[in-house]
């Protein structure tokens, strides 16, 4: 089995910074992609940013220039560096693993607010 456990999440004022971490234990080998997903209330959840096992990324538009998602696979943890945010910025973020299925983590709240 795969756990994944996220933190870094709190209240900032819009321009501001935080990085989020997701660190992965148990059957990690399983994992190839991983990626952060968020979902504002009312809102379904949207892909944010993800990074596959070589290191490629890819971004949501909205985030592009903003944020940087990055890999530590000595530690295995995925990271989101966001910067200059905004108030729409504000959401749950979760990490997802993909392998042959799909995993999970509870999630992070991050509010953006002055």
């Amino acid at each position: 089995q795969v756990r994944l456990v996220e933190s870094g999440g709190g209240l900032v004022q819009p321009g501001g910074s935080l990085r989020l971490s997701c660190v992965a234990s148990g059957s990690i080998f399983r994992i190839s992609a991983m990626g952060w997903y968020r979902q504002a209330p009312g809102k379904e959840r949207e892909l944010v940013a993800t990074i596959s096992s070589a290191g490629s990324t890819n971004y949501e538009d909205s985030v592009k220039g903003r944020f940087t998602i990055s890999r530590d696979n000595a530690k295995n943890t995925v990271y989101l560096q966001m910067n200059s945010l905004k108030p729409e910025d504000t959401a749950v973020y979760y990490c997802k693993g993909e392998g042959y299925r799909l995993w999970w983590g509870q999630g992070t709240q991050v509010t953006v607010s002055s």
